[in-house]
């Protein structure tokens, strides 16, 4: 059984493949195989397809070339123009004449009204605080509605429309103070008016005197308001509502004002106390 077995089974030589496994095999048999004269000629652009196109590619060739031509001639005008104005080379825009002018020098990051105002604020040195607050005015004199003008109580001539006065709440804010802000204060000379009676003295006040005058009388009027809440924002947002008041003419301020007006208009004739040829 085992001689059978030996017998029958005979090994087979290990044939090849039918087909080939390269992919350049059977494409360069295809091509070879392709016969020119089968082809559909119709296919191919014509010799007037390819003049056209020819011609097309040509004109946008000349067509990118004129653009970029263009735009060298107009540096070249650009960079002429700024040399010709002193700006120098490399500038973009023509430089400012020298020397500046005094409003465009600017010595501190925020408008002179805010500073101020931030400082007067402030307690105990913590001007973030302070800085806090002046954010939360600012952004209140923004979203809040334009103010309704009493024409009783007029601006500042020159104020700007009702509705423009929210889109700039800095100059919202000075307008609300230089409207209030008094133009004279009383000094108290002490036996000035004889017999051991006082005097009160008119005295001129200059800008930054008239502004921390008005802005401390709306300090003492937010203290005297009640409170509609509680939080951090809550001293922020009566000033604010107290300078809106302001410009609607419903603050009393306006009436605290005018009584040291007319108690400085009673006491003109003391003006020039203390000076020459004057009875001290």
């Amino acid at each position: 059984m085992k001689d059978q077995a030996k017998h029958t089974n005979v090994t087979t030589k290990a044939s090849t493949r039918a087909f080939s496994t390269m992919a350049r095999r059977p494409a360069e048999g295809f091509t070879n195989n392709i016969d020119s004269t089968q082809m559909d000629m119709g296919a191919l652009p014509t010799e007037e397809q390819r003049a056209k196109w020819s011609s097309e590619q040509d004109a946008a060739r000349q067509l990118f070339i004129n653009t970029v031509t263009e735009e060298q001639n107009s540096l070249e005008s650009l960079n002429a123009l700024q040399i010709s104005d002193g700006s120098g080379e490399g500038h973009k825009f023509p430089l400012p004449e020298l020397p500046l002018p005094r409003d465009l020098i600017k010595k501190t990051r925020y408008d002179p009204v805010v500073e101020q105002l931030t400082n007067l604020m402030m307690r105990d040195g913590c001007k973030a605080t302070a800085q806090r607050y002046m954010a939360f005015i600012l952004q209140t004199l923004r979203t809040s509605s334009p103010p309704k003008i009493n024409p009783l109580r007029p601006l500042l001539p020159g104020a700007p429309p009702a509705g423009h006065l929210p889109l700039n709440p800095v100059l919202y804010l000075t307008l609300a103070l230089d409207s209030v802000a008094p133009l004279l204060r009383l000094r108290v000379q002490k036996g000035g008016a004889g017999g051991g009676a006082s005097l009160q003295i008119p005295v001129p006040l200059s800008l930054r005197q008239r502004r921390r005058t008005a802005f401390m009388w709306i300090l003492d009027a937010c203290s005297k308001r009640k409170s509609r809440g509680s939080g951090k924002n809550m001293f922020p947002a009566k000033v604010a509502e107290e300078i809106i008041s302001i410009v609607e003419g419903r603050s009393g301020i306006w009436e605290k004002r005018n009584a040291v007006h007319k108690l400085a208009v009673t006491a003109r004739a003391a003006v020039n106390y203390g000076q020459k040829g004057f009875r001290k």
